[in-house]
């Protein structure tokens, strides 16, 4: 048991490492500032595209959807980084970890959002018109408001996974937190930096679960 401890929980090792992992925390945070709002927005222009009058559009989002989010990200990250040189096209780590994650998450964001867009009674699209707005103004102003409200707790619950999935970042040798706890734990022979990086994640997802099943009740509720 003692071994153990030592092993996992040491707390020494914990306060030398955190530095380390304060680090990674940093570069995962910089890395969610920039995917989670890019996703949202390339989801929602991947709904709107899904939802289309025009055929050629509607099956360009359709074939985009099903594909990326058939692909494991793991592997559209490799391919990102380590295939595109081959094509001159050579990326650092974080800008390949950007692409690849915008990519797999504009697909589940869009299947969201058009979750959501479908979920308002076309009634409202026809009152707003009839109220002579413009049809891209009443989408804006009538359609996306209850659209995004009706399926709140899905996006929060995607945005959740999409924080999980920096840790597919140390694959490319990103400095975020799996990456800082490895080296850490290789530095130290201990895996307690581990355990700590876990620890972290823990207290910055939990609130977040929390929150998605305050706002899972509230929509059961109404």
């Amino acid at each position: 048991m003692d071994q153990f401890i030592d092993q996992f929980f040491n707390l020494d090792v914990m306060r030398q490492t955190l530095p380390m992992i304060l680090h990674g925390l940093w570069v995962a945070f910089l890395l969610c500032l920039v995917v989670i709002p890019a996703g949202f927005i390339g989801g929602l222009f991947v709904a709107l595209g899904s939802l289309s009058k025009h055929r050629s559009l509607r099956w360009s989002s359709v074939v985009f959807t099903d594909f990326f989010r058939a692909i494991p990200p793991l592997v559209l990250l490799i391919f990102v980084y380590s295939g595109l040189p081959f094509l001159g096209l050579r990326l650092n780590p974080m800008v390949a970890v950007i692409i690849a994650f915008f990519l797999n998450n504009a697909a589940y964001y869009g299947e969201v959002h058009r979750a959501g867009i479908c979920s308002v009674h076309k009634g409202q699209m026809e009152a707003a018109l009839a109220t002579g707005l413009r049809k891209r103004h009443a989408l804006i102003y009538i359609i996306l408001p209850q659209a995004i409200r009706n399926v709140l707790p899905d996006l929060l619950s995607n945005t959740i996974e999409v924080i999980k999935l920096t840790s597919l970042a140390s694959v490319v040798s990103l400095a975020e937190i799996l990456y800082a706890a490895n080296m850490a734990r290789s530095v130290t022979y201990n895996a307690s930096p581990l355990v700590l990086a876990a620890l972290v994640y823990l207290v910055f997802i939990l609130p977040l679960v929390r929150l998605v099943r305050r706002f899972d009740k509230r929509t059961v509720q109404s």
